[in-house]
């Protein structure tokens, strides 16, 4: 069932892909995981990172254990550590030059999440977490204490 789910999930996101107004390669579309639950999420993420996959559209939920100073280099991002209910961890980077910073987060807080996975040896990195200004990606999302920043 799982593997009938992702595969219309990647159709899906193909036809959505060839039908926008740009033209980028198909690889550099993100497949798309449309799971539900945490656990299902965690363990997809976990697949991800024990194959190395990258390019990977997931939602999900963790606990923010560390804030992490912005990256300003080029498009500035909010950075922080999540842990999911797995014990992996993510590195979010939050675009926040495309969507608003989430001001009131602190260490102990819950966040929910859309956005593109990539593997890195730490755990992974959550970004595209915004809507991309000119259509050209799937739009993701934060939400923290029932606001969705995005």
């Amino acid at each position: 069932m799982k593997k009938l789910l992702l595969v219309a999930a990647a159709l899906f996101a193909g036809y959505a892909f060839l039908s926008s107004h740009h033209s980028p390669t198909l690889s550099q579309s993100p497949s798309v995981a449309s799971e539900q639950g945490t656990s299902s999420s965690d363990a997809l993420i976990a697949k991800a990172f024990s194959s190395r996959e990258s390019n990977l559209q997931v939602r999900g939920e963790g606990v923010v254990t560390k804030l992490l100073a912005d990256d300003n280099s080029g498009s500035r991002h909010q950075r922080f550590i999540v842990r999911l209910s797995s014990g992996q961890t993510l590195l979010v980077a939050h675009n926040i030059d495309l969507a608003p910073r989430i001001n009131s987060l602190q260490v102990g807080d819950s966040v929910q999440f859309y956005g593109e996975y990539e593997w890195n040896e730490k755990g992974g990195v959550l970004h595209w977490t915004h809507r991309a200004p000119n259509g050209s990606h799937v739009a993701g999302w934060l939400q923290h204490r029932n606001q969705r920043y995005e």
